[in-house]
Formats: C-alpha cells, structure tokens, sequence
C-alpha cells in the first residue's frame, strides 16, 4: 500500500505512463472499483475509507447504509484497504493515503472516464442508433432524388440540411445524455447496484 506519492520520486517515464485499453479494462472489471470511482465522482473532496466502505457495501446488498452489519462493512472495507485501493492508487486512477484513509481521485482518472459511460440494457447502443439515423438519411436523399412525391419537392441543398441537421441535433444529444446520464457517478447509486 501507499501513502501520499512524493512528486519528487516520480520520473518523467512515470508521468508519460499512460494506461492501455486492457489496463483500464481490468480495473473496471471488478464492481468495487466501480462503485469506488462512482462515488468518489460525487464527492470533490474524496472521502474517508469508512465511509467509502459503509456506501459500497450498501450498494452490494441493495440496502440503506444505516442497515448494513458489521460483517457487511469489514468485509468490503477489508477488500477496499488491501487489494483494490493500492490496485487503483498504483495505477494512478485515485489516490490513497492508507495511512490517513483518505481516497481522492487521481490524475489517471481521465483515463478511464471513456470507459465508463453506461448503457443499460434497455437502450439502444448509439453505434446502432447512428447506423439506423444514417439509413433513413440516405432513404430521404434517395427520395428527393427520385422525385416521388412530397420528397420531389424539396431541392437537394433543402435534403442536405435536413441530413446535417438530423446529425448534429442526435449528436448533441448523445453528448448530453453521455455526460449527464451515462456515466458513473451521474446518479445516486451505481448504475448496477441492486441488480
């Protein structure tokens, strides 16, 4: 484990260090990292371990924290303390001073952030939602060009607004829901919390 990294003792390799795409995968692969950068989103000035420990083990049994039991709290606490917060802290994504037991976010946290965007299983993913846009686009072009009517009367510089505005009206769409809704740490509670 680590306390606080003296800035002096890291290298110029060590600030260069970026995560690969596997690195990010693995870390996010377990969901008490999650609910860790999850609820260190909704702070701004970190949290203690305690505290970390009590919201995690709340989100994992689908209970308020008022009723987790001791057994509950000591077990992710344990886990946070000795494996997953030197795991992230190592990694660059938070910050763990596991002498004061204080959890910050880290500078690699951009990083992962890319990764984090949630898409629920109800929804429809956008890469799926961009290709349907484009066909219906590409449907109206095709019917201005052909001249059937109504479509016969709109000219191609009027089709050609209609497809850029059509894009950049879902795009800007997919940008809010993306940094407002899909992501950790938009809600109260880790998408797959109680799941």
């Amino acid at each position: 484990m680590s306390a606080t990294k003296d800035p002096a003792q890291q290298s110029p390799a060590d600030e260069a260090e970026t995560m690969t795409h596997d690195d990010c995968f693995e870390l996010l692969s377990n969901h008490r990292r999650r609910f860790t950068l999850h609820y260190l989103q909704q702070s701004e000035n970190g949290t203690e371990l305690g505290e970390l420990a009590e919201q995690v083990a709340a989100w994992e049994n689908d209970i308020p924290r008022e009723e987790i039991s001791y057994d509950q709290r000591k077990r992710v606490y344990t886990s946070l303390q000795q494996v997953h917060l030197p795991r992230m802290d190592d990694a660059g994504v938070v910050e763990f001073d596991d002498r004061e037991g204080m959890i910050t976010m880290g500078p690699a946290s951009d990083e992962v952030e890319i990764y984090m965007e949630i898409v629920s299983g109800r929804e429809i993913p956008w890469s799926l939602f961009y290709t349907g846009l484009g066909l219906v686009n590409f449907g109206v072009i095709a019917l201005v060009a052909l001249g059937l009517p109504l479509f016969g009367l709109l000219s191609g510089i009027e089709a050609a607004v209609f497809v850029a505005t059509t894009f950049l009206v879902t795009s800007l769409a997919h940008l809010y829901i993306t940094r407002t809704e899909m992501r950790l740490g938009a809600s109260d509670g880790p998408p797959e919390a109680g799941e």
